[in-house]
Order: C-alpha cells, then sequence, then structure tokens
C-alpha cells in the first residue's frame, strides 16, 4: 500500500509540474513569435523584391553582393543582410509565394528555423510542413528541430506503414489516435554508448542515465515515474523495465525492452505489467494502461498476428542503438586496420 501511495503522490506532482512546464513553454512561444512575426514579413518582402527586380532588371549576377554591402552599410545595428541571408529570403519567398503567417507553420517559426526547413526539406512541403508543426506545438529548438529530421522522425512516427499496434481496436478512437501518433518505429537511442550487442538492463540504465534524451525521443507528454518499478501481484514480486505517465492520454505507459527479435511470448509478459498497474496503480481519473515493447528486431506480420487477440492496448515498435551508414558511404570508410595503421604511423 505504501508503494501505491508514493507512485500515486507523484503522478500528482508530474500532472501539476508539466501542466505548468506546458503553459509557461505555450506563452514563451507565443512571445517568441510576436517578436519575430515582423522579421519573418520583413525578409519575405525582402526576397519577393529581388525575385522581381533579378527577372526584371539589367542588374545581373552582383544584385545580392551589392545589396548586401549597402543594406549593411546603412543599417549599422542590424544582422541579417548577409549575401546568403538574403539567398534565403529570395529562397524563403519562391517557396512561399503568398505567405500567410497565420495558416502556414513554417513561416511562424523563427527565421533560423525556417533557414534549417529551407536547407532540409527544399522539395518535400508536405514534411517540411510537419516539421514545422510539430516544432511549433513541442516548442523545439533550432538544435532538437535539426537532431529530429536527421533521424528521420516524420518517417518514424508521421508514416503508419511500418508500426505494428492494436491501439486502434482496444482504445476509444480520440485515444487510439493520439497513442498511434506517440508511437514510432523505430525508436532512435543514438545517443546511448552502449555496444550494439548490449543487453536489456545495460540498456535500461543507459536509457535511465541519459532520462532528458530519452523523453524527447519518445516525444512531448511523457513523463518519467521509475526503472524497475516493483509490483506485487499474489505475493510475489515482479519488476516493470520502465514506467512513464501520459499526460495528454491521462494513461501510464509501461516499456519493456528486449534485446532480442520480437517473439509473440513476449506479449504476454508485458500484458501481465499493464493489468497490474491497471489493477494496483491507476486510480479512476487514469485511462487504460499502455505498452510499448520495443525490441531489437521484428518481423511486422508475425507482431500484427501476435497482437490480434491480445485485449491490452499495445504497440510493438524495433530501437536502434546506431543509424544505419548508407551504402554510398561504407566504402568510404576507413577500415580498422587502416584506422590502427594510420595511428601506428603517427605514433613511430
Amino acid at each position: 500500500m505504501g508503494k501505491e501511495k508514493i507512485l500515486h503522490l507523484d503522478k500528482e506532482y508530474l500532472l501539476f509540474f508539466s501542466e505548468l512546464k506546458e503553459q509557461i513553454k505555450t506563452r514563451q512561444i507565443r512571445a517568441a513569435l510576436a517578436v519575430n512575426r515582423e522579421v519573418i514579413e520583413l525578409y519575405w518582402h525582402i526576397g519577393k523584391q529581388i525575385i522581381e527586380k533579378q527577372k526584371n532588371a539589367k542588374w545581373g549576377s552582383g544584385l545580392l553582393d551589392q545589396l548586401s554591402k549597402d543594406l549593411r552599410n546603412e543599417f549599422k545595428g542590424m544582422s541579417g543582410f548577409s549575401k546568403r541571408n538574403l539567398e534565403y529570403m529570395r529562397l524563403f519567398t519562391s517557396i512561399y509565394p503568398e505567405l500567410v503567417i497565420a495558416q502556414q507553420p513554417a513561416a511562424q517559426l523563427p527565421w533560423g528555423h525556417i533557414q534549417l526547413l529551407l536547407d532540409k526539406l527544399k522539395s518535400s512541403s508536405k514534411k517540411r510542413e510537419w516539421y514545422a508543426q510539430r516544432a511549433i506545438e513541442n516548442g523545439w529548438a533550432r538544435s532538437v528541430l535539426d537532431m529530429q529530421i536527421e533521424t528521420g522522425l516524420y518517417e518514424r512516427q508521421a508514416l503508419q506503414e511500418g508500426k505494428s499496434s492494436n491501439f486502434k481496436k482496444n482504445l476509444p478512437p480520440i485515444q487510439s489516435d493520439l497513442a498511434e501518433k506517440m508511437l514510432k518505429d523505430p525508436y532512435c537511442f543514438d545517443f546511448l554508448t552502449v555496444g550494439s550487442e548490449a543487453k536489456e538492463r545495460e540498456i535500461e540504465q543507459a536509457l535511465v542515465d541519459h532520462i532528458k534524451r530519452f523523453l524527447l525521443e519518445l516525444g512531448q507528454g511523457f513523463a518519467f515515474v521509475g526503472s524497475q518499478v516493483p509490483i506485487d501481484v499474489g505475493g510475489e514480486e515482479f519488476f516493470i523495465d520502465l514506467l512513464f505517465y501520459h499526460i495528454r492520454l491521462k494513461s501510464y505507459i509501461v516499456i519493456e525492452l528486449k534485446a532480442k527479435k520480437f517473439k509473440p511470448e513476449h506479449l504476454g509478459q508485458i500484458s501481465f505489467y499493464l493489468a497490474a498497474v491497471d489493477r494496483d496503480i491507476c486510480d479512476s481519473k487514469d485511462n487504460k494502461t499502455i505498452g510499448i515493447l520495443l525490441c531489437k528486431e521484428k518481423n511486422k506480420v508475425v507482431a500484427e498476428y501476435a497482437l490480434g487477440n491480445i485485449s491490452a492496448p499495445i504497440g510493438v515498435s524495433e530501437y536502434q542503438l546506431t543509424k544505419a551508414i548508407p551504402e554510398n558511404l561504407k566504402t568510404e570508410l576507413p577500415t580498422i586496420e587502416e584506422l590502427e595503421a594510420e595511428l601506428n604511423d603517427r605514433h613511430a
């Protein structure tokens, strides 16, 4: 009973703190957007005029060099008039010929975020607007937005093809949609320093040690409750690998790690934990507990069959400890022998 009371108090504080944090974050974002709105509109208008002048006037390719020099001389206290930034303004206007800040997510972001989106996602308007919307919703800094693009968050979270879950069958529509958006496949843990053959407890401990980055990878709304959380069932003690609470879902999230390929019998263990959390930890305000089973590898068809008759809401995803090296770069990377030879030569 004591353990349950502590968890309940922890949850109440986590809810209070998370709601307060969201309020502060929302107001910070609004203030930043208000400051940046005039700047974004100015840059768009400069870009529009550059395009028009380069199209109609006979000034040639030297326009941006001269314009940058004259603007910086005239407005010595202002930054943002380098030739490179003028090129971004032109590109911004060409991609958004009709700027409606209230309707286009990318146009609502700070200029540094827009530059990043233009660099990384110039040719994909759908992905660009998806990342822009998530950056606004989550209050991502530019570095976080960059990391999310680099780790392919759109492919891992927005696309449904690779996901394996039974959320739609076992959760109400509003909850199932949110849970489906929450789930990623694969989860990218390339911030960990453990080897590819690391065991489950090693990965778990490393994730707890890097909990801030782990929470960022999980996504908005997760609050950490604990690792190796004990539950007593029939006088026997069991331990949940990782327990979270999701603020928007109002559900506990049980995460189990399997440092091996997915097997159908893994679902029995996590289903057992979900039932125990529902019975012994949840209160009347909580929705049904959700499980995420993270495996080193999975066969999507096997996972879908295994989930078919499971009544507990569970998602099965792979995890990656390191990002895969593109095939075209593998031949350009030095071998271990070449690196050793280079080091030996340097110390000879």
